[in-house]
Order: C-alpha cells, then structure tokens, then sequence
C-alpha cells in the first residue's frame, strides 16, 4: 500500500482567498479556516498564506522575509542587506511553537528602503533596484532565502498543513483587506521550506493549484530578463512572469492574463476586429510565456487579487460575493466557511480572468 505522499492527485491543492473593497480589516483567522476545511486536498508539505494591509505602520517601507539555513547565512545575507538597504527595523518573525511543524529554519524580517545613494548609482527605479537585490540574494547566497519583498504585505508558508502554518505564523494576530491561501500536494517537485506556496516578488504574490507543462520553456524566456528560478518548484516562474508583463512591460492585468491563458487561435479569429488585433498581437508578441497544462491561480497585488483557470479548466475555481467582500476558492465549502450567507457564486469561465480592486 502507497503511504500518505507517495500517491499521486492531478487535482490536489487547494487555494483561497477573500478580499475586501470597504476600510473593514479581515483577521488572518478567517483565511485560515477556510483553508482548514480542504484539509484532504493537502499532503502536509507544503502550505502558506498572503496578507495586504497587514503592517500600516511600516506600509512605506519593504518587508523582506527571509528563511536561513544558518546562523552563517543570516550573518552575510544581512551584511549585504545593510550595504544596500537602510534597515528601518529588524526582528525574527514571531512563531508559536507547535509540534505539527517542524525543521524550521531561522526566519526573520527586515523593513527597509534602499539606500539613497546606492540607488542613484545603480540608475535603476526603486522597484527594480529591490527586485534585483532578492534575485542576487536567491542565487548567491547560499543558505538565504527572501521569500517575501513587498509594502505593507507579506508571505507566511511552511512545510504543514495550511492550518497548522496559520497556527505556526498567529496570523489570527494579523489584520489586512485581503488574503490569499494555499496547501500543496506536490507531484513534481520536492516539498520544502523555500518550495511551500505562495511565490512572490515585491508585490505580486502567487498561489496555484496545477502543472505547468510549459515550465521550461517558460523559465528559459523569464531568465533572459534577470529573474532566476531557484526555489524547485514550477509555481514561482509565474511571478516572474507577471512581474515582467505589468511591471516591466506595461501590460493590463486583463493583458497579462490574455498571454498566460491566451485564448485558441479560432477562438480570437471570432473576436470583434479591434479585440482580434490585441490578441493577435498578445500572442504572436510573447509565445514563450503561455502557459501550459492545468491550473487556478491567485495573483495577490497591491489593492487587488486575480483569480485565472487554464483555458480548458482544468482544475477548479469558485467565486463568492457578499457585500464588499469577494470570496475565492477551489470548493464552495470555503467560501462558505467564511461567509456562510454569500449572495451569489459562480465558476468563472476557462481563461477568463477574475479581476477584484479596492477603490
């Protein structure tokens, strides 16, 4: 008999998120319960939660929130930290000790700005300057990890059961205007600290249930642009990706999904002429970053959450609305775990984006 692990689940995982467009804070509670009732759609190796809004006092400021494997790799992670950042406040990040995680490496938190004068040297924009800073800590500093880089937000995620990683990180504590939740059940790729969802970089945060069949191809394309996958996990291509299309290209996020899920051929054939020249060009202008195989994802940005199924729909995807909340979630039962009197839900459509923003 196969044990726990070792069986393979095309459609494992489970994704979540809630957001609001009112002032109202949403306690990291509520995410976290949610996730709790998709417990069989996880393994136990991987899971991990996104909150925006949650640090208002530092909201000017980057959170950057780094794993390390060792007391050596702080030391020299945060040599260069300083050398390039002015460190508004430093600290571990606070845990509570439970016995359902385990091998914990050393994570702590640093709010910074870059330094001023590095930065006008460098005649890079801001964005820019702290995104290359985490790719060069990523790849060069072996034992570091800065899996979290964006304002007034930040990534938790753990080897565990997502609730158990909402226990680990009290998020009950945290308070924000939207979340966004995952449990893992690798197929692939190794389940690991570095590897747990969500994958982000400065603002831009992913959560995704799926394959991506197009992953090399796809990582080849990205990689010619600075970025570097080194977290073994196919997921965290597609914040490179979306960082690259809106950030760097100028794209819409209704563009960007447009490439990543881009619509058949024949299906844009039948578009309204103008809408035919956009998506012609959409394709024809980044082949190499459709991508590929079945998938939902939850793209978390500033002051908004994307939701986005693969063309065919492949995997599943339910969206809630209960006044100025919008729920998402791989079954309805989450959805209705955090708001048991939701006014309407539906699924949305193969490749047809779900684009929620606060005023």
């Amino acid at each position: 008999m196969k044990k726990e692990g070792e069986i393979r689940i095309p459609s494992g995982c489970a994704i979540a998120g809630v957001i609001t467009k009112s002032e109202e804070k949403i306690s990291g509670k509520l995410i976290v319960n949610a996730m709790s009732v998709m417990h069989e759609r996880s393994n136990g190796l991987g899971g991990g939660f996104a909150g925006y809004g949650i640090y208002p006092e530092y909201k000017d400021y980057y959170a950057l929130h780094v794993f390390y494997d060792s007391k050596s790799a702080r030391e020299e992670c945060e040599r260069y930290i300083d050398e390039n950042f002015e460190i508004i406040n430093l600290s571990k990040i606070p845990v509570r000790s439970t016995p359902k995680i385990t091998d914990a490496p050393l994570i702590w938190r640093y709010f910074v700005t870059p330094d001023h004068n590095r930065l006008r040297d460098s005649q890079l924009d801001e964005k820019e300057y702290v995104a290359r800073s985490v790719v060069k800590i990523n790849t060069y500093i072996k034992g570091a990890y800065v899996f979290s880089s964006g304002k007034n937000m930040g990534c938790f995620k753990a080897v565990g059961y997502p609730e158990d990683v909402g226990e680990f990180y009290r998020l009950d504590e945290y308070e924000g205007y939207s979340w966004t939740a995952h449990g893992r059940y690798p197929t692939n790729t190794p389940g690991w600290w570095g590897g747990a969802h969500p994958f982000s970089l400065l603002d831009y945060s992913i959560v995704h249930n799926g394959e991506i069949s197009s992953y090399d191809a796809n990582r080849r394309f990205i990689e010619m642009f600075g970025y570097k996958c080194s977290l073994l996990t196919d997921t965290e291509v597609i914040a490179y990706i979306i960082d690259y299309l809106v950030r760097k290209k100028g794209l819409t996020l209704e563009e960007t999904a447009a490439v990543i899920a881009a619509p058949f051929w024949r299906t844009i054939e039948k578009m309204p002429e103008e809408k035919k020249r956009l998506y012609r060009y959409l394709r024809e202008e980044f082949p190499s970053l459709l991508v590929t195989g079945p998938f939902s994802i939850l793209v978390g940005f500033e002051n908004g959450i994307m939701a986005l199924n693969d063309r065919l729909k492949l995997r599943s995807m339910v969206v809630g609305e209960k006044g100025d909340r919008t729920y998402f979630a791989s079954e309805e039962c989450a959805i209705r775990n955090m708001e048991p009197n939701v006014e309407r839900i539906y699924a949305p459509k193969g490749g047809e984006p779900v684009i929620v923003r606060r005023a």
